[in-house]
């Protein structure tokens, strides 16, 4: 046992939580650490300006500039026709606002002022929210893929087969996609070529491995599809996509807020809808403005229609927002709506799975108000928080997350779109469950 202790001290402190176990160097004289671990030795990082998903050493950034494998790849996008800088970005003098920003501005301010603030966005929510419509739509067009009728190697879940089914489905009683012609698919040669095909183009956003683009193209007769990301990723349904010989399918590895529509020559000319699921916060934002902002120029493809699922309120940022106007018209600020989109983690952050918090009883004060601001000198704005029943909590982020999406659904419907905001999937499913879905008014 003491053999163990001495080898245990003669070891670097360091905890490797991969290998489980300190590192095995032998420390520095003066530390308990090893030179390559020792905190006060070791060199400072910085993110690389090129990619900041991977960081470098202080004193190399400049030769590793030169030397990013990540170079290449954001030349090659930069000369591309459809990429033009930020110009979806919306403000882009306006400074993005960090998560831990927000959270520091709720929690410095006074308990009144925190007070008056949850009670301004409980009143907003009951002025202008309307409530959301249970929408859980199958189409019959899908049920091939709900029934297990799939290539089994591929790698889906339900939960995520039923939200992309509920969103063709919703799209398909809005009037935006059209079902496939069973009868003549049924018949001869001749009336195959009588099917009715939707004549329009599809542009997913935020495709990821594009499975609803693959549900799509399966369940409806699409022609030509793009697929928007600006990730790379394995396991993708490209594959499958490109062995359909009726379908055109372009992939565009490119960010949502640099994406131009008018330099695709393919889209030019070409009437097209919009989708995506789970568009993360700014995302849906992004793709408002790309498809309807005033970027737009003449020979560019007409959008006809939208659905987007949207998700991660808390990442939303004023800079993007599209309905600036609709959040100063209910006196929400700046401020306010940053603070309001770090209330709409709430939603998702705890346990709800014993009930739906939904917020048919809004107009209630959270029941924790009273009895904490008795106490308001004791705890602070987080000993607040704390005290507060996850399942109010949750009712209070959904309340956020519907404000936000509710100003987009106006936008949109300010801006010749028909246009609703429905609940696609049981909170079962998924607590993420708005869709917001438009078409283009005759």
């Amino acid at each position: 046992m003491s053999g163990e202790l001495e080898t245990t001290a003669s070891r670097c402190h360091f905890w490797l939580p991969n290998k489980r176990r300190h590192c095995a160097n032998t420390p520095l004289p003066s530390s308990v650490y090893c030179g390559n671990h020792n905190p006060s030795s070791a060199p400072k990082r910085v993110p690389c300006p090129i990619d900041p998903s991977h960081t470098v050493l202080q004193d190399s950034l400049e030769l590793h500039v030169k030397r990013c494998p990540f170079k290449k790849q954001v030349d090659a996008l930069e000369a591309k026709p459809y990429y033009s800088k930020s110009i979806n970005a919306g403000d882009s003098d306006e400074p993005t606002v960090s998560s831990a920003d927000k959270r520091g501005s709720i929690h410095r301010l006074s308990t009144s002022d925190f007070w008056g603030l949850i009670n301004k966005i409980k009143s907003v929510h009951s002025s202008v929210v309307q409530v959301l419509r249970d929408s859980y739509l199958v189409p019959e067009s899908c049920e091939k893929w709900l029934k297990g009728q799939l290539d089994k190697s591929l790698p889906y879940q339900e939960k995520h087969v039923v939200q992309q089914a509920s969103i063709l489905g919703n799209m398909e009683s809005f009037g935006i996609l059209q079902k496939e012609n069973n009868d003549a698919i049924a018949g001869t040669e001749n009336s195959k070529s009588e099917v009715r095909k939707n004549d329009v183009a599809v542009v997913e956003f935020g495709a990821g491995r594009g499975y609803l683009t693959q549900m799509l193209a399966d369940c409806y007769s699409v022609r030509k599809v793009f697929l928007i990301e600006r990730r790379s990723y394995k396991l993708k349904a490209d594959r499958s996509l490109r062995q359909n010989e009726s379908l055109a399918l372009e992939r565009l590895r490119i960010d949502i807020e640099d994406l131009n529509l008018c330099g695709v020559d393919s889209l030019k000319g070409v009437p097209y809808l919009a989708t995506g699921k789970h568009l993360c916060g700014p995302a849906t934002d992004l793709t408002i403005n790309c498809c309807m902002g005033e970027n737009r120029k003449e020979g560019k493809g007409e959008i006809k229609g939208l659905a987007i699922a949207t998700c991660c309120h808390h990442l939303c940022q004023w800079k993007h927002y599209k309905n600036k106007k609709f959040l100063s018209d209910i006196g929400i600020n700046k401020k306010e709506f940053h603070a309001m989109t770090w209330f709409s983690s709430w939603a998702v952050d705890g346990d709800h799975s014993s009930d739906d918090p939904s917020i048919e009883d809004e107009a209630k004060p959270l029941k924790v108000c009273e009895k904490t601001e008795a106490h308001s000198d004791s705890g602070g704005i987080e000993r607040i928080i704390r005290s507060m029943p996850a399942i109010e909590r949750a009712a209070f982020g959904f309340m956020c997350k519907e404000i936000i999406d509710t100003g987009r659904l106006l936008w949109l419907k300010e801006n010749e779109f028909d246009a609703q905001l429905v609940s696609y999937v049981p909170f079962s499913i998924s607590p993420e469950n708005h869709l917001l879905i438009a078409k283009k008014q005759s």
